[in-house]
């Protein structure tokens, strides 16, 4: 996780022309916080929504009301939805989330720890199809696992798994009945939107701490991503 993803980030969105939006609910304002303190933000950083209520969420981000009511709001398709949420509501060609729990309490069933953060990019790059036509190398969720396991983790555990909001949400990251396991799976939303489901330690600080710092590595990643597969396009696939 580089420590200055947020410089990155508006570096790379202003020299696409690209724009970015955040949806927040746990983090409360912190990676809006990290991102306007970055030089030149305001090229291309439009705004954020800090909805901590989970009623919020559907009022202001869209998202879906029977997923809330099922699921509650700490949930993959919700972080999904509130990434797409953001960036259409702000306009934006760029949205990311955060939503999840940091405690001192359980919520939604989730035990504390539970976080899910995501990332909504523009059509059609961020589409299902563009591995298949870039070589990006290793995935920021493998990179993020050998962090983790590097820094004392029990368990580590990676993997891509393309599902449905019901089907994503219904099973957490591995490790996640156990306070001393820390986990990270790779996951990818209804409409495409790159999810990372995450089992943290560590007080409520450190959470939301993390939860910054990891939500703004995955928009790095994407960004880079996007800017190689427009880069490939642009030399007719070379």
């Amino acid at each position: 996780m580089p420590e200055n993803a947020a410089v990155d980030v508006i570096a790379l969105a202003r020299e696409a022309g690209w724009t970015l939006a955040v949806a927040e609910s746990l983090t409360g304002g912190l990676v809006a916080a990290e991102l306007t303190a970055a030089p030149g933000a305001s090229a291309a950083f439009r705004g954020s929504v800090t909805a901590y209520e989970t009623e919020l969420k559907h009022r202001l981000l869209g998202v879906d009301p029977a997923l809330l009511a099922r699921e509650g709001a700490v949930h993959p398709e919700v972080a999904a939805q509130m990434a797409s949420g953001a960036r259409d509501v702000l306009g934006a060609d760029w949205g990311a989330a955060t939503t999840g729990v940091a405690g001192p309490e359980p919520q939604d069933g989730r035990p504390v720890g539970t976080v899910y953060v995501a990332v909504a990019g523009p059509a059609p790059a961020s589409g299902p199809d563009l591995d298949r036509d870039v070589d990006l190398g290793e995935s920021f969720a493998d990179r993020l696992a050998h962090v983790l396991a590097h820094h004392g983790t029990v368990e580590a555990e990676t993997g891509v798994a393309t599902k449905s909001g019901a089907e994503a949400g219904s099973g957490h990251a591995s490790g996640a009945g156990d306070t001393e396991k820390r986990s990270v799976t790779g996951l990818t939303g209804a409409r495409g939107e790159k999810i990372l489901a995450l089992r943290l330690n560590g007080d409520r600080t450190e959470i939301r701490r993390d939860s910054v710092r990891i939500v703004l590595g995955l928009l790095r990643d994407e960004l880079i991503r996007n800017a190689r597969a427009q880069d490939t396009e642009e030399n007719g696939g070379t």
